[in-house]
């Protein structure tokens, strides 16, 4: 494997150094949320997150604003690997292409069969359809090399196409209200931000400073505020002729630190805690079961099911050195919905805060599920592997 420069190298791509230590604080956090939020500091927890701050709560700064940053990065690492990276080519996109595809239509019809009979309920049919890259990378880092390189790669590209689904599922189905006035202003921003990449304007400040007024229409507009960030980012220069490294790559490879293991453990924290005493919550109710069940048992049919006929019928070749139960223990992995789903959540019961808790409860379980589970069939394929009766590829 040739060496690159970090900047070079796709944001997500780049965790396969450090993402066991970005899941293991996704992980850490999580915990600490619901013991907290069970605890004597409960009432300081919950206070302290619905306090406003210049007109807002802290919790919706953390879910409107810092999430805006988590946004841009995924914006970036989608334009970069749709034009330059392993997204680049359409042979390269068919196998998680169509997992992908796969994995969010089976986990939505799994939540929606479950919910049919209340459409209060029907609202969260997209939360179990997320894949959360940083904690699934994070267990696949920590098998070492039980798990080929083209396992993560693979991994990585489906979850870009998943947050690429899980971008436009947010901007066509949980936007509502719009105010035209505004909605004008932010495209508006959006041309003068082409025109800018068009005139060759390299600066990242401009963009960063239109971004922000971008974000504050666009917040006014009706549309989710963190939706800028990736409408910013695909205005970010991919290409630039006086430096070395584009600033795309020099914003990519700037954020992605404080995204990884500032904003994201933040949003986790502030959006993980249950108080489950007394809440009246239970996980056989439909949202839970839904959202566990169709991380934890439609991901796995859905990703797996379209990787093993797209690879059995030759549309598709099977990533280099895997076997079969290989794939399929990261298709499972692919249940870790956390950070995704409990945004998605947050936007489709923003007026309900028991079907909140209930989602975070359904979300958590699948994610824990999908995580124990498919870190030990990879554990599994890869001592089967070793005895020399590896799965074939066929």
């Amino acid at each position: 494997m040739t060496e690159q420069h970090p900047a070079r190298l796709g944001v997500f791509r780049r965790f396969l150094s450090n993402e066991s230590s970005a899941g293991i604080i996704l992980i850490a956090v999580a915990a600490l949320a619901l013991i907290v939020a069970n605890s004597g500091a409960s009432e300081v927890y919950f206070d302290t997150l619905h306090r406003k701050v210049g007109g807002l709560s802290v919790e919706h700064w953390v879910n409107d604003a810092l999430m805006a940053l988590f946004f841009l990065l995924v914006g970036l690492e989608i334009k970069r690997e749709f034009l330059i990276g392993q997204l680049s080519t359409w042979g390269a996109r068919i196998l998680p292409g169509a997992a992908a595809v796969g994995g969010m239509a089976v986990p939505a019809v799994i939540f929606v069969v479950i919910n049919s009979g209340d459409p209060v309920a029907l609202r969260g049919w997209a939360v179990p359809t997320a894949t959360d890259i940083a904690f699934a990378l994070g267990v696949l880092s920590l098998l070492g090399s039980r798990v080929p390189t083209s396992l993560k790669v693979f991994l990585t590209a489906l979850a870009i196409l998943d947050d690429l689904g899980a971008v436009v599922i947010i901007a066509v189905f949980y936007t509502e209200d719009l105010d035209l006035l505004m909605l004008g202003a932010a495209a508006a921003l959006l041309v003068v931000l082409i025109v800018l990449n068009r005139l060759g304007v390299t600066s990242i400040p401009v963009y960063l400073a239109i971004g922000a007024v971008l974000w504050y229409v666009v917040f006014l507009s009706g549309i989710h505020a963190t939706l800028a960030g990736v409408a910013l980012a695909l205005t970010i220069p991919i290409r630039s002729r006086r430096t070395e490294h584009s600033p795309l790559e020099r914003l990519e490879h700037g954020l992605s630190p404080w995204v990884a293991f500032l904003i994201v453990p933040i949003f986790g924290f502030a959006n993980a805690g249950v108080a489950l005493g007394g809440s009246g919550i239970n996980v056989t109710d439909s949202v839970p079961l839904g959202v566990a069940l169709g991380l934890f048992v439609g991901k796995q049919v859905g990703v797996f099911g379209a990787a093993f006929l797209f690879i059995r019928l030759k549309l598709a070749p099977m990533p280099t050195g895997a076997n079969m139960m290989q794939v399929y223990g990261v298709a499972v992995l692919c249940g870790i919905g956390f950070t995704m789903s409990l945004f998605i959540g947050l936007l489709a019961y923003s007026t309900s805060p028991l079907l909140i808790d209930e989602t975070k409860i359904g979300v958590l379980l699948g994610s824990g599920f999908s995580a124990v589970v498919g870190a030990a069939i990879i554990i599994l394929a890869g001592r089967r592997a070793g005895t020399g009766t590896m799965i074939p590829a066929r």
